[in-house]
């Protein structure tokens, strides 16, 4: 899970907040399984290079939004009620058909990924 976290510390959005959202994406991806066991807190800070501190509030975040939930030496536990197929169906069926037609094209995933935000005006 690590390598699909990552942290811009020249962001305006705050280094807890770029970890919270990054991990409930891939939880609501389903790319984190629900039992799933996140790093340790201090583990993920090390490979993040940010403070313990930071990396707990992304935690205690994800707990409170019932996407984790934490147990003293049983470490942090994604509790997802739903994948994200179950939640949006029709929206992953979009992404699958986008998916294979981007293929088609011969249009690789970094240019798709560049069409979407600019077409999402970010």
């Amino acid at each position: 899970m690590n390598s699909n976290v990552t942290v811009d510390l020249l962001s305006a959005v705050p280094p807890y907040e770029q970890i919270r959202t990054q991990i409930a994406t891939l939880i609501r991806v389903g790319e984190l399984a629900d039992g799933s066991r996140l790093p340790t807190v201090r583990a993920l800070a090390i490979d993040l290079g940010v403070a313990a501190g930071t990396v707990a509030r992304a935690y205690k975040e994800l707990e409170s939004s019932g996407l984790v939930v934490s147990r003293r030496r049983a470490g942090t536990m994604v509790t997802a009620p739903q994948s994200a197929t179950e939640q949006h169906g029709e929206l992953v069926q979009a992404v699958d058909q986008l998916l294979v037609l981007a293929r088609a094209e011969a249009v690789d995933l970094p240019t798709l990924i560049t069409l979407l935000q600019r077409r999402a005006g970010r």
